[in-house]
């Protein structure tokens, strides 16, 4: 007995002893720009163009902070409907000091660095913008085989020496420029997710015909609605859709063909929402700009 009590002693003692484990959670950006270089680039371009300058700058001064913040993991990325055209990911330089260097253009970065690194960014946006015209493709598929099959999306995981533990958080955003018509040649071969004019007119005459709003016209008509698409990743994604361009609106005489509540940006935003919620995105976005 006197053992025992010995024994519970020593460990109570021991236990005592050792530190109290603490926990840290760390959030960073990841940002994945998708550009659809369609023809309604032939409306505005320079308005993209000026929007993704101020994303690279949020992404800059807000989230990695040169001079003042030490260690940052977010990312951004630039790409077309097809090809990945910039990245710039500070988690991949693992050795803090280098990855310093590079985020303040100092030492063997001075001239390599992040500074450098943004310019070669945005000269590669205006440069696509102007030599890249694609016909309307199956954004919304494109969209999925990139987040299934592309390395675009970070994952959440921690850091332990078996006492303390860091949770490394990522909020992944995914900003996707566009006008929001899901037009595509071949729909033929694949139309579940094909929304143009035509599903856009159906919409607003039911709305029209039976007083209710465009909400209203989904629920009671499935088959208006973009089919939902389950993938784990998505609840991890915050969705924004970029808008540019409104074909019922005259930019001339600033006025639109349809009342407010039928204009097709109205029914487009609505479309994308309840697809986006459907298929389990963390958050959606719709901006107009």
């Amino acid at each position: 007995m006197k053992n025992i009590l010995l024994l519970s002693s020593l460990l109570s003692l021991l236990t005592s002893c050792l530190p109290e484990s603490k926990t840290k959670r760390l959030t960073y950006q990841n940002i994945v720009i998708i550009s659809d270089m369609s023809s309604r680039l032939d409306n505005k371009p320079q308005k993209d163009t000026a929007e993704i300058k101020k994303i690279l700058d949020y992404f800059v001064n807000e989230c990695v902070k040169p001079g003042e913040k030490i260690g940052d993991k977010s990312a951004i990325s630039f790409s077309t409907s097809r090809n990945m055209i910039s990245l710039i990911d500070i988690g991949k330089i693992k050795n803090l000091g280098e990855k310093q260097q590079f985020v303040n253009s100092t030492g063997k970065y001075k001239k390599s660095g992040l500074d450098q690194k943004i310019k070669e960014f945005k000269h590669k946006v205006v440069e696509t913008y102007s030599n890249t015209k694609q016909p309307g493709l199956d954004l919304i598929s494109i969209l999925i085989d990139k987040i299934e099959n592309e390395s675009i999306i970070k994952k959440n995981n921690f850091l332990t020496n078996g006492i303390d533990t860091t949770y490394i958080d990522f909020e992944n955003h995914i900003k996707i420029f566009t006008d929001g018509y899901l037009e595509y040649y071949k729909k033929s071969d694949n139309d579940q997710f094909y929304f143009g004019n035509p599903e856009i007119i159906k919409i607003r005459d039911i709305c029209r015909s039976k007083g209710i709003n465009i909400s209203e016209a989904l629920e009671q008509n499935e088959s208006l609605r973009l089919p939902p698409y389950k993938e784990s990743k998505f609840e991890n994604i915050n969705l924004h859709i970029l808008e540019t361009h409104q074909r019922d609106k005259n930019e001339e005489l600033q006025k639109y063909d349809n009342a407010i509540g039928l204009r097709d940006n109205e029914i487009l935003e609505a479309v994308w929402s309840l697809w986006a919620e459907e298929s389990g995105f963390k958050s959606f976005k719709w901006e107009v700009y």
